[in-house]
């Protein structure tokens, strides 16, 4: 047992404050528990405000109620908080607790808090119970100085009421570049921030890609699960070089940029469908992995050999869909800055839907790039995350909250300035270029493995409360 885990122990309990279970929050508190240690007197436990996540939930952005497919809740201790009424996550106080949050922490023994987030009212109510009794708070939200704070007085009074939390933290876990930026211009003191990269279960999705990469067959339920196999099924050419976008169909992702790229990448002469030997010998196929509410419009504006949401005749559904040109033009909109005489047509395109966790690695396992070509309300890209540790290169807009430390720590993943698509065609090239092996790629996913946070906040645990 380390020292830093005999001395958290002997720091009392570490209580962690979140929504509720979410895919990528687990294996840190796994990774937590492993940095603790078990046995002897657990000193950590992670409560949950609501069960959203492991019950069937709508989602309005993907269009369709769904749970998580995968174990969020094994491998650390947990609980989830009893409450008066119904929860409503799209509101500040829409989550009722049946107890104050500050009686449930003296009643639990808390000696240190981690709250995730600033989002619902439990949380702020707990930082404040938490500063009253004096015990330290960790403090880790999804935040970005990318984005442009709103002026006037709802800005003001924003800003106001955010610097009086922050001034009940003891500890700030900047999950980013753009994180601790957005703390200090918030006026937190260096010394109170923590780096601690966002993360995945990196092992999880490196080794179901490797599986599905490995030419031999790999058992999935009664069938045999291959990169061959994938491909086949989703209509995408076994020389196909795939430009994979995961994510929701909504404007502030600009998914139709991935389909101007392309277009760009047609426009400079490789286009695809010559079949000319001076042309790339692997023609670009877009890979659409998620849905929402422009998928009408994506597939308006490429040529669709498969979609899952139109499995009888997709086809049929695509020359539909591609007789509406005010839905066309409504996505394309930057159309005009693009050669109007497109030798190649519309870029070949499979939709595979969305896919939950448990079936997500067989995109990877296909893609031999990952794209997010976000606005700045993408506070950090956790697609990135995942990609990487399943051995794809990466290209990512300069407003995503995870582009400065991807772009520093990753050699392949290449940033470009949001909306500019042709530089967007350009990274990818490059990247392309670039021939990567999975095998290289998924070792800089360790840059922003979940035990570089776990063992921050031991250290911060074992050295005890800071002085004022």
């Amino acid at each position: 047992m380390s020292k830093s885990q005999n001395a958290a122990r002997s720091a009392g309990k570490l209580i962690v404050l979140t929504s509720h279970p979410i895919q990528y929050q687990a294996p840190l508190w796994r990774a937590l528990v492993e940095e603790i240690g078990e046995g002897g007197g657990v000193s950590f436990e992670v409560w949950f405000l609501t069960d959203q996540g492991v019950r069937k939930t709508e989602d309005k952005d993907f269009g369709k109620a769904f749970a998580w497919d995968v174990d969020l809740l094994s491998g650390y201790p947990h609980k989830f908080l009893k409450l008066s009424g119904k929860w409503d996550m799209g509101k500040f106080d829409g989550i009722p607790l049946a107890a104050p949050i500050g009686e449930s922490l003296r009643e639990a023994g808390a000696t240190a808090l981690w709250v995730e987030g600033w989002r619902f009212k439990p949380f702020w109510d707990a930082v404040s119970a938490a500063k009253k009794v004096g015990i330290p708070v960790f403090l880790r939200g999804e935040t970005s100085d990318k984005i442009v704070e709103k002026r006037g007085v709802f800005g003001l009074a924003r800003n106001f009421a955010l610097n009086r939390l922050f001034a009940k933290v003891d500890y700030f876990l900047a999950i980013g570049q753009a994180s601790r930026r957005f703390y200090l211009r918030h006026s937190v003191l260096e010394r109170k921030l923590i780096d601690a990269p966002y993360c995945v279960d990196n092992e999880g999705f490196r080794a179901e890609a490797e599986k599905m990469r490995d030419q031999s067959a790999y058992a999935s339920s009664d069938s045999s699960v291959t990169r061959e196999s994938i491909r086949s099924e989703w209509n995408i050419p076994h020389d196909a070089s795939v430009v994979m976008f995961c994510g929701k169909f909504v404007a502030k992702k600009r998914p139709g940029d991935v389909v101007l790229a392309a277009r760009a990448h047609f426009d400079k002469g490789n286009c695809d469908n010559l079949k000319d030997p001076e042309q790339p010998a692997h023609p670009w196929h877009l890979l659409f992995v998620g849905s929402g509410e422009l998928g009408d419009d994506l597939r308006a504006a490429c040529d669709v050999l498969f979609d899952s949401e139109h499995q009888n005749d997709s086809r049929v559904e695509r020359d539909r869909l591609e007789c509406n040109d005010s839905r066309a033009a409504g996505l394309l909109e930057s159309e005009s800055k693009l050669s109007k005489a497109q030798s190649a047509g519309a870029p070949p395109a499979s939709f595979v839907g969305f896919l939950n966790q448990s079936q997500i690695s067989k995109a990877y396992a296909v893609a031999d790039v990952v794209v997010l070509p976000s606005e700045a309300w993408e506070t950090w890209g956790l697609v990135i995350n995942e990609a990487t540790a399943a051995g794809v290169p990466t290209v990512v807009s300069d407003a995503c909250g995870c582009a400065d430390d991807f772009g520093a720590k990753n050699p392949y993943t290449r940033v470009f300035s949001m909306g500019d698509v042709a530089a967007m065609a350009q990274a990818i090239e490059e990247v392309l270029r670039l021939k990567a092996q999975p095998d290289e790629v998924t070792k800089h996913a360790e840059a922003f493995a979940p035990r570089i946070t776990a063992e921050a906040v031991v250290t911060r645990l074992s050295a005890g409360t800071p002085k004022p």
